[in-house]
């Protein structure tokens, strides 16, 4: 059966519903209207003469007789010769369609093949016989996926290791009757498919090879340069740096790629995008290859690497590869940073950040803070939602640093917890300080205006601030932090102090109050506050603490900082120390080594503090080398995370949406169980053991 067929058939199928009209319309009416003519006729002859008239009046019956008969005996042949005619004249259009190049079909409402020419039966290599479904060829296309009225459907499918576009559209019987001055027909489910096959393979080969060709940037750093040399013996350096910039250079050559030596310790990369997926699939191994490199030097040099792509324009493009670059850095280095547009990705990042030794850059922000307080009339500062003792203590520092300027200064804190009442009261209950000197987000927002400097600490994320809305009603803004970014940063700020090493905001602020002003005075409760900080993150100076840490700790001593007086300030209720005795006490180890287990948050006014302290006291558990802490706190999941040495928790949390450091981290879970979150952690703990990116 071939397209005119299938017309014909269909044609037969509606021969009750055909109607005649235009010119033949009128012509087979003429027998009605000679009808007419005659019996007018014959009442004129009766007038003249009754015996004529009445002859007449016979002749005409078997006129009308004869003429009824014929109109409806052979009206059927007439449509049949009629169609006979169309399909005949469609022979020239029948035969371009046959032997057109391009694969055509068919196909009817409910989208079973009517029809197919030479080139689709060469393509789908069926014969044309073949009458079934067209998604018996093509899985993809679908009844959903058949084109509605007036829709041109395209589907991109593989087919016979060939690529392929269809593109499927209705065709109304009655358009196709429109221009036809001989027939129409009625309106109904009388449409048909057309299905054109466009051979799309070497188009998509050289899109994709235009793709695989598309410039990426980078840049190499050595992160701990400075460090590392000063760890050997002068005479091996030399060979070091060679032995580095070897490596470097071969294993990007491997790939087709281009390094260029900006300064010492800075590399420029050139490369295609096939070859960063060559690298994306390595996972990046020049990170552990350099860092594997040894002629004695006690410290392993680290590298971070920035590279940006898929920009509008090249010089966008080494943009991108200069943001990847600081966000690398400002995680703590010995990692990879891509920037694809707004998308970001890591790699690596699980060795410890190495501590700078210098405090230049303490000295270089602590003068800037001070240039931007003092253009201000006003300083807020606010830290992360849930504020801890480290918020808390940063926040004080940055209150004295503006009291000395004699400025105005507020904190945000919304809900206090019981981690920070002792401090909070402290504060509340001495005559030195204003009673307002504590605000809440709704207060902020009538304090906050172009004149007025935020400040936020602890925190680089919009999202987890006491009140973003702060971040949006002034230009002024600088960021204190110490956990490592992530692409949804803290974007408009003027000044931002992000350093991954440090063990807590209130070491930074420490340091940068040395520098904030000759002779500042700070008194004992903001001594305390700033130690307490410091203490409480590195969990009583067992964890992330460096020589940095131990000289904040000893300026804060000399400040009036009470070791006892802390001490005695943070011990728990008995409620607390309850559940955090459950947490342990039902705690189950995944795998051997993970430590899972749910805090409860009953009758417990800082449940969160309280789970963070149960995932500190599992790792005293011989053979955990992470633990994770679940609680349940309005209506979000909390999660505490915390290793030694051996586990980097940070990438994990940021699998979870989370982040942190490399042995503390954290993340939350918004209308979730604590069965379903458990259920998430453990997955995502196997499929990075089984990938090893732990």
């Amino acid at each position: 059966m071939d397209i005119i067929g299938c017309f014909r058939n269909w044609v037969q199928n509606m021969k009750d519903k055909i109607k005649l009209k235009g010119q033949l319309k009128s012509y087979m009416r003429w027998p009605l209207i000679m009808t007419i003519l005659l019996v007018v006729m014959n009442v004129i002859l009766y007038c003249i003469n009754l015996k004529a008239g009445a002859v007449t009046t016979g002749f005409i019956a078997v006129y009308i007789a004869i003429a009824v008969l014929l109109y409806f005996q052979k009206r059927p042949s007439i449509l049949n010769e009629l169609i006979s005619f169309a399909t005949q004249y469609g022979q020239v259009q029948k035969n371009l369609m046959r032997n057109l190049g391009l694969p055509y079909a068919l196909l009817d409402a409910d989208g079973k093949v009517l029809w197919m020419n030479d080139e689709f039966l060469f393509v789908t290599g069926k014969d044309k016989k073949y009458r079934r479904f067209i998604g018996n060829i093509f899985p993809e296309v679908t009844m959903e996926k058949l084109p509605l009225q007036n829709e041109v459907r395209d589907i991109e499918l593989v087919y016979n290791e060939h690529d392929y576009r269809l593109n499927m559209k209705r065709v109304d019987i009655n358009e196709l009757l429109d221009d036809s001055e001989i027939i129409e027909a009625d309106k109904d489910r009388s449409y048909l498919i057309t299905l054109y096959i466009y051979d799309e393979t070497e188009l998509k080969k050289y899109i994709r090879k235009n793709e695989e060709e598309k410039l990426v940037t980078g840049l190499l750093y050595l992160d701990n340069y400075e460090e590392a040399l000063e760890s050997m013996e002068e005479v091996r350096s030399s060979l070091l740096i060679a032995l580095i910039d070897r490596k470097i250079n071969k294993y990007f050559a491997s790939i087709d790629g281009v390094v260029k030596k900006l300064e010492k310790d800075k590399y420029f990369l050139v490369m295609r995008k096939k070859s960063l997926e060559m690298l994306r699939e390595k996972k990046f191994s020049i990170l552990e290859e350099v860092k594997n490199v040894n002629i004695g030097n006690e410290m392993a040099v680290t590298i971070s690497i920035g590279i940006g792509m898929n920009a509008d324009t090249y010089a966008h493009t080494s943009e991108y590869a200069r943001i990847a670059m600081e966000m690398a850095l400002g995680r703590g280095g010995d990692q990879v940073v891509i920037k694809d547009g707004n998308n970001i990705t890591y790699f690596g990042g699980k060795s410890q950040m190495m501590e700078k030794t210098t405090r230049v850059k303490a000295r270089v922000k602590a003068h800037a803070l001070k240039e931007f307080m003092s253009s201000k009339d006003k300083v807020v500062v606010m830290g992360h939602k849930i504020t801890d003792v480290d918020t808390f203590g940063a926040a004080i520092g940055i209150y004295r640093a503006a009291k000395t300027l004699d400025k105005k200064s507020y904190i945000v804190i919304n809900t206090p917890t019981s981690s920070i009442r002792p401090l909070m009261d402290a504060f509340l209950h001495s005559q030195d300080y204003d009673s307002r000197m504590f605000v809440n987000s709704h207060e902020a927002k009538e304090i906050v205006d172009d004149n007025t400097v935020v400040v936020v600490v602890d925190t680089n994320r919009p999202n987890y601030t006491e009140c973003d809305e702060l971040l949006t009603m002034t230009k002024t803004i600088v960021v204190l932090d110490h956990h490592r970014q992530s692409k949804d940063v803290i974007s408009n700020a003027v000044l931002s102090y992000i350093e991954p090493y440090a063990s807590s905001a209130c070491e930074m602020v420490a340091e940068i109050l040395q520098y904030f002003s000759d002779g500042i005075r700070i008194r004992n409760i903001e001594a305390d506050s700033l130690y307490a900080g410091i203490m409480i993150d590195t969990n009583n100076f067992l964890t992330k603490t460096g020589v940095r840490t131990f000289e904040a700790a000893a300026f804060l001593r000399r400040c009036g900082a009470d070791v006892t007086r802390v001490r005695k300030m943070f011990r728990e209720n008995v409620e607390d120390y309850r559940a955090k005795g459950e947490a342990i006490r039902n705690a189950e180890l995944y795998r051997d080594c993970f430590a899972i287990s749910v805090c409860p948050s009953e009758g417990l006014e800082s449940p969160t503090v309280v789970g963070a302290q149960a995932a500190n006291e599992l790792l005293n558990v011989v053979g955990v080398k992470a633990s994770f802490v679940l609680t349940d706190y309005r209506s979000t999941i909390y999660v505490s995370a915390r290793s030694i040495d051996e586990v980097n928790v940070q990438i994990i949390m940021e699998k979870l949406g989370g982040g942190g450091h490399l042995n503390i981290a954290g993340a939350q879970f918004e209308h979730y169980s604590i069965a379903e979150v458990r259920d998430i952690l453990k997955q995502t703990l196997q499929k990075m053991l089984d990938e090893g990116d732990i």
